[in-house]
């Protein structure tokens, strides 16, 4: 009986402990298709991707969450920043919508939505960042940025410089 018991427990922990384990990076090669620069990020808000172009019509592609109905966008612009465990000044519109956020959160925080890391983009408010809600992502859920996976951000963040091209289409 004691032995049956321990079992029972031993699987339970072993399947909290997969269930709670942190999300891994896990781009996936695919072809791509496109008259795209390798290097180039391509951001498919209908598909709720991101592609990093490789050589060869490759690309690596990973899940995201981007703007919720009436705040996407789509365009063309290029990295401006890269920021690791960024500190968050909600954006005016953030703040018509939620007047109670505190002017600023501290990077590392856990109420922090820009998670490890965030990628600036120039000529606006939007970044590629992290998240503090995993579960957002590959939905329909931002003002505009386009949310990744911690481990994913960290992923790309190490393969693009500042510069880099980014390319959003619906």
């Amino acid at each position: 009986m004691l032995k049956k018991s321990a079992v029972a427990l031993a699987a339970s922990l072993g399947v909290s402990i997969v269930m709670t384990s942190a999300a891994q990076a896990r781009p996936e090669m695919v072809d791509m298709s496109g008259d795209y620069a390798p290097g180039t990020i391509v951001v498919k808000t209908h598909e709720r991707r991101l592609y990093l172009i490789l050589e060869s019509g490759r690309a690596m592609r990973y899940p995201v969450g981007v703007g919720k109905a009436g705040k996407q966008w789509s365009g063309t612009t290029k990295i401006d920043g890269k920021y690791l465990n960024p500190a968050w000044s909600p954006p005016n519109e953030v703040r018509r919508d939620k007047p109670n956020m505190p002017d600023v959160i501290p990077g590392g925080s856990p109420r922090n939505p820009m998670g490890v890391a965030a990628m600036t983009l120039a000529g606006g408010e939007y970044a590629i960042h992290g998240t503090n809600v995993p579960g957002s992502v590959g939905g329909f859920v931002s003002y505009g940025c386009i949310r990744m996976l911690n481990d994913d951000i960290s992923d790309l963040y190490q393969r693009v410089p500042v510069g880099t091209t980014v390319t959003v289409t619906r």
